[in-house]
C-alpha cells in the first residue's frame, strides 16, 4: 500500500510540474504576443478580429491550430490598399474564445461567422478560407448563401480525411477528459519538440518563414487552451464534410480555389480538382508549393483574391 501511494503521488507530482511549465508558458507566450484588433460578444463567444482598409469587404478565415496572424506576412496589407479587409480568429483560437460546451461543427462555427456578418453590417463579402477556413467558408455559403458574395479559397479542406495529416495526429483526441488532461500535460513540451518537424509538413516544400512564432502567431499554439480548441476542431470537422458534399451543386456564388501541387497537407487532387466535378465552373488553380500558401506565396494569393473580388458578382438568391 505504502508503495501505491508513493507512486501514485510521484505521479501527481509529475503532472502538476507539467501543468505549472505549461502555465507558465502560456503566460509567457500572451506576453510576447499581446492581443491585435478588436472583439465582438457572440453567442457567448468572443470574436478577436482585425478590420483594415475600406470599400468592399474580404472575411479572412484561418485553418486549423492557427489564428489572424496567419495572414500578416504582407497579405493584409497588400489587399487592404483596395478593400475592407477583416480578419478573425475562430473560436477558441487565437484570443477569440469558446465555451467548453459550445459545438465546434463546421455548420455550428458557420452560423456563428455569418452572424459576425450581420453584426459588422457587411454587404455580402468574398470569403476567403485557409485550409479548415475554407470548409467553413463552405458551410456559411451552403447555409447563409444572403451574406457571402463569392469564395476565394486557399488549400481549402472540402471533403472528409479518413486519417488527420502527420502534424495534426496528435490532436484526435475523442475523450473531453483526454483532452483537457494531454493540453494541460503533454501537448506544450511536445508541441515545442516537434517544432521543426511539423513546420517541415506544414509548409514545406517551401520553407517556413523567419519568425513565424511571433509575426505569425506560431507560439500561440502552445497554449494549452488552444491545443484544446484544435483537438476539438480536428474531431469535429469531419461530421458535417458529407453532407456538405452533396450540397456543393447547389452553390450559387463564384467559387475559386488555389492550390499547392506539392502540398503535404492536403491533396489538391481530393480536395481541388474533385469539386470540379460538382462546380463545371469553378476557378481553380493549382500553382508550385505547399500548403501556407498565404505566408509563402502571398504574391500568388493576393493575385488570386483580385481576381476572385473582380469577378464578383451578388446574383439573387
Amino acid at each position: 500500500m505504502v508503495a501505491i501511494l508513493a507512486v501514485a503521488l510521484v505521479v501527481a507530482l509529475f503532472v502538476a510540474s507539467l501543468a505549472a511549465y505549461a502555465a507558465v508558458t502560456a503566460r509567457q507566450v500572451e506576453k510576447a504576443i499581446p492581443p491585435q484588433g478588436r472583439f465582438v460578444e457572440i453567442d457567448h463567444c468572443r470574436i478577436n478580429y482585425l478590420d483594415i482598409g475600406s470599400g468592399p469587404a474580404i472575411v479572412m478565415i484561418h485553418g486549423l491550430g492557427g489564428q489572424m496572424l496567419n495572414f500578416n506576412y504582407g497579405l493584409i496589407d497588400r489587399l487592404a490598399g483596395a478593400f475592407r479587409v477583416i480578419v478573425i480568429s475562430r473560436p477558441g483560437s487565437g484570443y477569440s474564445t469558446r465555451p467548453g460546451d459550445e459545438p465546434a461543427r463546421l455548420r455550428a462555427q458557420g452560423d456563428l461567422v455569418a452572424k459576425f456578418i450581420a453584426r459588422l453590417g457587411l454587404d455580402r463579402p468574398l470569403l476567403v478560407g485557409h485550409s479548415l477556413g475554407g470548409a467553413l467558408s463552405l458551410a456559411v455559403a451552403l447555409d447563409h448563401p444572403e451574406c457571402v458574395g463569392g469564395l476565394a479559397l486557399l488549400a481549402p479542406l472540402t471533403h472528409p480525411v479518413p486519417h488527420p495529416p502527420e502534424p495534426f495526429r496528435d490532436l484526435e483526441i475523442q475523450s473531453k477528459f483526454l483532452r483537457t488532461l494531454v493540453a494541460w500535460t503533454l501537448a506544450t513540451p511536445m508541441t515545442k519538440f516537434k517544432r521543426d518537424a511539423m513546420l517541415e509538413v506544414l509548409f514545406g516544400p517551401d520553407k517556413a518563414p523567419e519568425y513565424f512564432d511571433t509575426r505569425g502567431g506560431g507560439l500561440l499554439f502552445l497554449r494549452p487552451k488552444t491545443f484544446y480548441a484544435a483537438s476539438l476542431d480536428m474531431v469535429a470537422s469531419n461530421a458535417d464534410l458529407p453532407s456538405m458534399v452533396e450540397r456543393y451543386p447547389s452553390l450559387r456564388q463564384p467559387v475559386g480555389i488555389l492550390f499547392g501541387r506539392d502540398d503535404r497537407i492536403l491533396d489538391y487532387r481530393k480536395h481541388g480538382v474533385a469539386m470540379k466535378t460538382a462546380l463545371p465552373d469553378l476557378n481553380l488553380q493549382i500553382i508550385p508549393g505547399g500548403h501556407m500558401l498565404p505566408v509563402s506565396h502571398v504574391e500568388e494569393t493576393a493575385a488570386f483574391i483580385r481576381q476572385a473580388m473582380a469577378g464578383l458578382r451578388l446574383p439573387a438568391l
